[in-house]
């Protein structure tokens, strides 16, 4: 039998009982600091740039965190300064964090919830919480098949758009489709032009395909997973799926129509393009937030507005046990019903025909109040040591935290505290909600006692 002892969370492998970790924190924390590392180290040599010059370290440092975080953010041009050498080790960096991230959190979600996916049944003793080595072994399996099949997909039609639509040699348009494949499923966000892709704004064979290599890498393993299986059959959907499902249809649609209405106008945005190939920058512009991080505008151009929307959405981010970023749509779902339950007077907060538990809603107004408390706490910092607008830092502190990598071009012009900043920002925002979710829901503390209860003003 298995199950936890001792604050340990056990896996089973035969009659064996094996002591897998002491906290989820500590293989998070570990894999993805030493992914950073050995990422910082490839991009220091002199094969990594252009120039044939070892790279500064604080650019090594923030690109190699950039990359495993699958933020997108950075200090110099990765066309420019990077070599073919630098590119490739940026891209198996990326690979690296997203597939791990989906990985860890998919098992740890097995963890906390003792099944995967809910009726995938990849759990053989759901109920008592234990997980033999061959379960492992195909959760692993499932995300890594999944994940290189869809990269393999996108590579395919943007290297055929690269080599019918743009002429290039078949040997560059692989390279540029597999590299932006990856870039645009792991949601990481780089690129390999300089203005990343608003030379292709108006054309749908390319924004289109990462736009929805984007939005299947956010929505989480798990979700995905249960839609190939019941996909035809809304009634078999899980809570995760419905509740994943109806927040990021909403946060697109509503995303889409401010931000194009918004910016419809704007000579600088939108207003460049023709009536139609509005809709499709307004589109993507509206996706990308969700931890995508390509533009196909130019960020730095958008109205404040436009900002606060890409603010919000940038903070929500994507889907749980996904590629993206952000206190997920998944938290933003579940504080909705713990509202509009408590506006209704309900002692229960209910999803559809099932009941949240009371931890469950612990949860999701921590890990809310949390990001937002990080968010303040980092933008006052930034605010204070240099000399760029709210709006602008805003835009900055969030892209970080939400692992977005969109930037109105200031983040080359960040001082040394700068960058260091948005490096702690990006590694906490990939790992930091997984770590603090696993932490919550695997940290129980029975009392023996009740204390008195007290009820003081609210509000």
């Amino acid at each position: 039998m298995g199950g936890r002892s001792g604050g340990r969370t056990r896996i089973v492998v035969g009659a064996a009982t094996l002591d897998r970790f002491n906290h989820p924190a500590q293989v998070v924390v570990s894999a993805f600091g030493a992914a950073v590392l050995i990422g910082t180290g490839l991009l220091s040599t002199p094969y990594a740039t252009t120039s044939g010059e070892p790279a500064r370290l604080l650019d090594a440092v923030f690109t190699a965190t950039s990359a495993v975080c699958v933020t997108g953010l950075v200090t110099v041009d990765t066309d420019t300064h990077w070599s073919v050498f630098g590119e490739l080790v940026i891209a198996g960096l990326i690979q690296i964090g997203g597939l791990g991230i989906m990985t860890l959190a998919t098992l740890f979600a097995v963890l906390v919830s003792g099944r995967l996916g809910l009726r995938a049944r990849l759990v053989a003793q759901a109920e008592t919480k234990t997980l033999s080595m061959t379960d492992l072994r195909r959760v692993v399996r499932k995300v890594v098949i999944f994940s290189l099949t869809s990269e393999a997909i996108v590579a395919t039609v943007l290297t055929a758009r690269f080599v019918f639509g743009y002429g290039e040699p078949f040997g560059r348009a692989a390279y540029l489709g597999v590299f932006h494949a990856v870039s645009a499923f792991n949601n990481a966000g780089f690129a390999l032009w300089s203005d990343s892709l608003v030379r292709f704004a108006a054309d749908p064979w390319i924004c289109l395909t990462i736009a929805i290599a984007v939005i299947v890498g956010g929505l989480g393993f798990p979700v995905v997973f249960e839609l190939l299986r019941f996909g035809r059959r809304p009634a078999g959907w899980s809570m995760l799926t419905r509740i994943t499902l109806a927040v990021t249809v909403t946060l697109l649609t509503v995303g889409t129509l401010v931000i194009t209405s918004t910016e419809w106008e704007n000579p600088r945005t939108l207003g460049q393009h023709p009536g139609p190939a509005r809709f499709l920058v307004g589109f993507f512009t509206a996706v990308m937030p969700r931890s995508g991080g390509f533009n196909s505008i130019d960020i730095g151009q958008m109205r404040p507005e436009s900002w606060l929307v890409t603010d919000v959405l940038m903070f929500i981010g994507g889907g749980s046990a996904g590629t993206s970023g952000g206190i997920k749509v998944t938290t933003v779902g579940l504080l909705a019903f713990v509202v509009w339950a408590e506006m209704r007077g309900d002692t229960r907060v209910n999803v559809g025909r099932r009941r949240l538990p009371d931890d469950t809603q612990r949860q999701v107004v921590a890990i809310a109040l949390l990001g937002i408390g990080l968010v303040v706490g980092a933008t006052y910092t930034l605010l204070a040591i240099v000399p760029h607008s709210l709006d602008q830092v805003l835009l900055e502190v969030v892209s970080a935290f939400g692992i977005v990598g969109l930037s109105t071009g200031i983040t080359a012009d960040l001082p040394t505290a700068g960058h260091i900043l948005l490096i702690a920002l990006m590694f906490v925002g990939r790992i930091g909600p997984l770590t603090l979710a696993s932490a919550l829901a695997l940290r129980e503390r029975g009392r023996r006692y009740e204390l008195p209860e007290e009820r003081p003003i609210v509000g």
